[in-house]
């Protein structure tokens, strides 16, 4: 007799670990810098170091759950990120803040692919699709309210509360995965012998549409990271906001991230894959120029409207270059999405890193990140004309 697939509000509960081990702590960072006696942007990499564990630990996360199951990986990535939360409420140097952020990106990451994997193998396609649209919901609406609450927990009670909600949210999601969530694990599939085989990628990375494709996603998702990284001392440091105006400001973007996302998918069937991809592009570029004009000003809009801006090129960028990159790849769609996950997590972190190198300050380098695109698209649309594929894609 088939085991009956999990709870839908399950798998919607455990993912909301990943977008909480961000958003709630990021009121707190410039108190955190100042408790740890360091530096703000210090803890400001704190961020891009979460999202590159996670993107690295892609390429393994997916061969852990093929081999030993889904749940025993969730469990793991739980406690990964217990652990993490735990050690980031004790840190009292910015290093050790540093390897527990690693602990909590490998956590995230496993729980992810745990999650993803788990609808996968519990419902038919249709319904998997509607799950995975749900899934992405909750994600995006964990900004527009996290920051608020990760306010209010540094107000009254310091910034390791933030962590230490995560911790304990870890905790709960922990019973809920050993009492509830069976193993969805099928019978039939194949185990890789070695976990990691570079020689797995390399017909995919020689494809001229995954490397389109792929570089969109991790361009656009450096805004993102750009953005995140930044946006809590520009606003609340220098341009002197309060704790409850940043989150404000926060979730009025994450708003505008919902919006766009769900009516990307309507707006690229109206216009086509190309146009999108174009449009994306502009919309970044038209952010870029914004921010550097403003970029000495001290009202939070010359901040935001540019983020705004550019959030609806990101929604569109996504509803195209996802299913773009992984299009040519119906036989080997896990690899494919793990690498993918790589260039677009570890990849745009590294980007963002390499960028906040230069000497220059925070609003001309998110300027810098946002005109990348274009280059990329004008550097594919002579050379391999990738971009008049679009039209192509599955």
């Amino acid at each position: 007799m088939a085991q009956p697939a999990p709870s839908l509000y399950l798998f919607l509960l455990i993912i909301l670990l990943g977008p909480l081990g961000i958003d709630v702590y990021l009121p707190a960072i410039p108190a955190i810098a100042e408790s740890l006696n360091t530096h703000v942007d210090g803890v400001q990499a704190s961020v891009a170091i979460y999202l590159s564990a996670m993107g690295i630990g892609q390429l393994i996360a997916g061969p852990l759950a093929d081999r030993y199951g889904r749940k025993p990986l969730g469990l793991f990535g739980i406690a990964l990120y217990f652990s993490g939360a735990l050690l980031a409420s004790l840190a009292t140097v910015v290093e050790v803040l540093w390897l527990s952020r690693v602990l909590q990106g490998f956590g995230a990451c496993a729980i992810s692919v745990c999650v993803i994997s788990g609808v996968r193998d519990s419902y038919s396609l249709e319904k998997a699709s509607r799950i995975y649209s749900y899934l992405n919901g909750v994600i995006c609406v964990i900004p527009a309210l996290a920051p608020m609450l990760g306010g209010i927990l540094l107000t009254w009670w310091g910034w390791q509360s933030g962590f230490i909600l995560m911790y304990a949210y870890a905790i709960l999601m922990a019973l809920l995965v050993i009492l509830k969530l069976p193993e969805t694990l099928p019978v039939n599939t194949v185990k890789q012998k070695k976990l990691i085989s570079l020689a797995r990628y390399k017909p995919i990375l020689e494809s001229s549409k995954f490397r389109f494709h792929a570089g969109m996603v991790m361009l656009f998702m450096a805004i993102i990271i750009a953005y995140i990284s930044m946006v809590s001392v520009q606003l609340m440091v220098v341009m002197q906001q309060s704790t409850f105006a940043f989150s404000l400001w926060f979730g009025a973007n994450a708003l505008v991230n919902i919006t766009a996302s769900f009516s990307a998918p309507k707006l690229v069937d109206r216009i086509g894959r190309k146009l999108a991809i174009q449009a994306s592009v502009g919309l970044a570029l038209v952010a870029g120029i914004w921010l550097f004009v403003a970029q000495d000003s001290l009202a939070p809009l010359a901040l935001m409207i540019p983020v705004f801006i550019s959030s609806v090129g990101i929604s569109l960028v996504f509803a195209v270059s996802n299913a773009g990159a992984l299009a040519p790849f119906a036989e080997r769609a896990g690899t494919a999405s793990a690498l993918l996950g790589f260039f677009q997590m570890t990849g745009a972190a590294v980007l963002v890193g390499l960028v906040n190198l230069l000497p220059f300050g925070p609003m001309v380098n998110f300027a810098l990140v946002m005109c990348l695109p274009l280059i990329w698209l004008g550097l594919h649309s002579y050379s391999d004309q990738a971009l008049f594929k679009l039209e192509e894609a599955a």
